[in-house]
């Protein structure tokens, strides 16, 4: 089964990719990663069949190039800079970097090797090749979108009707059903209903002219732990402030658990409480975290309600009206909602992920709030990595 091109343009990712290599493309281009791919549902094979039709994929996608159009639209958003929009002209998917393979049981294995500031920019891409090129060929892929229209019909009435008074951003591009699919999403969810804020997909935010929402990711902290001098248990520290200095207070929405929320706090001090608009939230209890940060904005005097939570773990429409009717009158409250948007159909999505591992040979890793999320090849270093975070914890509380 040959299908058409999944990936046509090289905006088709999320914006918090281009805004780390914007940092990465000013502070850190010595260092090199490897990321790697992972199915978290149980029992997922591949076959040799789609690992061909990825591979014809990501053939095409290193063909493309950033058009006039989308660099000037780059160029439009206000804390992307010039030079780096220059560097984009020039920037394009390098092939070589990129293996995708079927192991013996039919799992599928893909690994990106390269310059960070381009082996980065692969996992948006890939996520969305692997997941369309799996639903098209596993299923009836219109019995799939004809359930996906009707649960978008009904979340579109119950948005209008009343039943829920939220607004979010819509986060599905990496587990999408298909292309095609999400652009039927963010078109219907901002012209028929006032609750879609904008999309973290730039190339759906500037065709539709929407605003493209998104800071920074987990690989952005990561990366420290591959930088020689950086203590492991500073990491957060020395990213939120290359950061600021990379966007001066704008495009300031803060990752909490990299390495825990609770050693996020701990760098999370007057200062930045003072430089960052808000934070994400993205493992472990949302409530118990919202009501930690409201407290930690309270003790260094700032008002909860000048500061925003931006909720994003596996969030349905259900669980973020619960949230916004308990955050609402505290603080500012928004939400970023992928799969449920994008990829709610008759079949089970697929949980898919590429996870930065190494950074310079050396090994890193998320922690995370919910131990079931980490992620890490090398085990000796995870159990470091978390003396590491308990011995600081311990330490200065």
């Amino acid at each position: 089964m040959k299908l058409k091109p999944i990936v046509i343009s090289l905006l088709d990712t999320d914006l918090y990719k281009f805004n780390m290599d914007q940092v990465v493309f000013h502070k850190h281009t010595d260092l090199c990663g490897q990321y790697f791919f992972k199915c978290r549902n149980e029992g997922i094979v591949f076959t040799e069949e789609m690992v061909q039709e990825i591979n014809e994929q990501i053939d095409y996608l290193c063909s493309l190039r950033f058009t006039k159009e989308e660099l000037d639209y780059l160029r439009s958003i206000r804390f992307i800079k010039n030079d780096y929009v220059e560097f984009l002209r020039l920037w394009h998917p390098i092939r070589d970097y990129v293996t995708v393979e079927l192991s013996d049981n039919g799992f599928l294995e893909i690994e990106v090797n390269g310059p960070l500031f381009s082996a980065m920019q692969f996992e948006i891409y890939l996520l969305e090749i692997v997941n369309e090129v799996y639903f098209r060929m596993n299923y009836d892929y219109e019995i799939l979108r004809k359930s996906a229209e009707e649960k978008l019909d009904a979340k579109i009435k119950a948005l209008n009707d009343g039943t829920y008074t939220f607004t979010f951003a819509e986060f599905g591009a990496r587990r999408r059903l298909s292309r095609e699919w999400e652009e039927v999403v963010i078109k219907r969810l901002v012209t028929e209903t006032k609750s879609c804020v904008g999309t973290s997909n730039v190339y759906f935010a500037m065709k539709y002219n929407v605003t493209p929402i998104g800071t920074y990711a987990h690989e952005y902290v990561q990366m420290y732990q591959g930088i020689d001098e950086i203590p492991l248990a500073y990491t957060n520290h020395y990213a939120m402030k290359d950061w600021y200095d990379e966007y001066q207070g704008d495009n300031g929405t803060a990752l909490t658990d990299t390495i825990t929320t609770d050693l996020f706090l701990m760098d999370f001090n007057r200062s930045m409480v003072n430089n960052y608009t808000g934070v994400r939230h993205d493992s472990g209890d949302p409530y118990e975290w919202g009501e930690k940060i409201i407290n930690h904005y309270k003790n260094y005097g700032a008002n909860p309600k000048d500061k925003l939570l931006l909720f994003s773990d596996s969030l349905d429409f259900d669980k973020a009206q619960k949230l916004y009717d308990h955050f609402k009158d505290k603080t500012k409250v928004s939400f970023g909602i992928g799969t449920f948007c994008s990829n709610d159909t008759c079949e089970k999505a697929l949980n898919i992920v590429i996870k930065l591992q190494y950074v310079n040979g050396r090994p890193v890793a998320k922690l995370s709030d919910t131990p079931g999320k980490a992620m890490c090849r090398d085990e000796g270093y995870l159990e470091y990595l978390k003396r590491s975070v308990e011995f600081r914890l311990n330490r200065e509380k």
